[in-house]
């Protein structure tokens, strides 16, 4: 049984019909840049996040960057971020001349905590970015509160995170802007590099969307306010969004449905199963476990057909442009590196197929193996 690790297929031929009409009125419209197939999206998605509006970018990366040169942050600040991050989420920090300071993580989910947060600020820290990883927001009551406090500002990296929701407020809605990827793996995924702001701040909004577009003001194209650059929408990707989001909702579900067969297959099996806050509604945009026998699991998997990821096996305070001797011990950040794994998850996977997996799991590793240490141990 080959099962791959995301199978988009099935998700594209549910909605290939709308496709077809996207790519129509890109066509009959000529519009490729802005127009009516983006401004639908924005407002939207805007809606979907339960925030008054909402930027569409090239990338996740640029929804970063922008939201940091936007706010001001900029040479001489410090943002506060996790380690256990795509490298994007840090690269954008260091694009507009501040510096990353990494913090570690909680060992159950994972996630940044206020804590962490408190242990990495500094008279320089402007701004924190907690990073709602694998689908599961990060407990923003309390950094908030926390950043709050030191007066500094926070963003959300909701790259992961369509649809997720902690205490009933929706991933990207919690800070003073959120940012968002639709790299096509994603929960709610583009035919290629999109991304988003959303934020109440109509100020920020604006200054984002003309970062985005030139430093162009919004009433005469010809008027340049600031620099910018090119950072836009395309119309094409924005229609497809906009055709996905129906489906979103739906397809979350079926991620949760198969976060669930995970759990009860894996109950018992000598893996540590990454599973979410009982305040969160998570989208699962990975299932992800941890084994001390990670080298020996992947081997087996890749002798069954069964697709894997890793998410992520260096840590950012560890890839070459960020490496520093002054760096601090990130202890969870590290054992994390050297042992998650991420299982095959998409909306239509199979109780078989989730099945399947569990057998290579069981047979692999077996009743000998020994867990891992506690402090990695899931939340029951």
């Amino acid at each position: 049984m080959n099962i791959p690790f995301i199978d988009m297929a099935a998700m594209h031929n549910e909605i290939h019909d709308e496709l077809d009409a996207v790519w129509q009125i890109s066509l009959n419209t000529n519009r490729f840049i802005g127009g009516l197939l983006v401004e639908q999206f924005e407002s939207s998605w805007a809606k979907y996040c339960h925030t008054q509006y909402c930027v569409g970018l090239s990338s996740g990366t640029a929804a970063l960057e922008l939201a940091f040169r936007a706010i001001g942050i900029g040479a001489g600040d410090e943002v506060v971020v996790p380690a256990n991050t795509f490298i994007a989420s840090v690269a954008a920090i260091v694009a507009v001349g501040a510096e990353p300071v990494f913090a570690d993580v909680d060992p159950t989910t994972l996630l940044l905590t206020a804590e962490g947060v408190r242990e990495a600020l500094t008279p320089r820290t402007a701004a924190v970015l907690p990073v709602h990883l694998y689908g599961q927001p990060a407990n923003m009551d309390e950094i908030n509160e926390t950043a709050a406090l030191a007066g500094v500002a926070v963003i959300e990296d909701a790259a992961q995170a369509h649809g997720a929701f902690w205490n009933g407020r929706p991933a990207g809605s919690m800070s003073l802007v959120g940012c968002f990827s639709f790299y096509p793996s994603k929960n709610l995924g583009a035919f290629g590099d999109a991304g988003a702001v959303v934020t109440n701040d109509r100020a920020l909004a604006d200054r984002i969307r003309a970062l985005s577009n030139h430093g162009r003001c919004g009433y005469d194209p010809y008027r340049h306010d600031i620099i910018g650059g090119t950072e836009r929408l395309d119309a094409l990707q924005a229609g497809v969004l906009t055709a996905k989001l129906k489906r979103l909702d739906d397809w979350n579900d079926g991620r949760r449905r198969a976060a669930q067969l995970y759990a009860d297959s894996l109950a018992g099996l000598p893996v540590q199963l990454i599973t979410s806050d009982p305040r969160t509604v998570c989208s699962h945009h990975l299932i992800v476990i941890q084994t001390d026998a990670r080298d020996k699991l992947r081997e087996a998997l890749t002798r069954a057909q069964i697709g894997f990821g890793i998410h992520y096996p260096i840590p950012c305070h560890r890839q070459p442009p960020f490496a520093s001797d002054r760096q601090r011990p990130l202890p969870v950040v590290e054992r994390a590196a050297a042992s998650v794994l991420s299982l095959p998850m998409f909306p239509h996977l199979s109780w078989v197929q989730i099945a399947r997996v569990a057998e290579v799991i069981q047979t692999t590793l077996g009743t000998e193996e020994r867990p891992l240490r506690g402090e990695l141990s899931s939340v029951d």
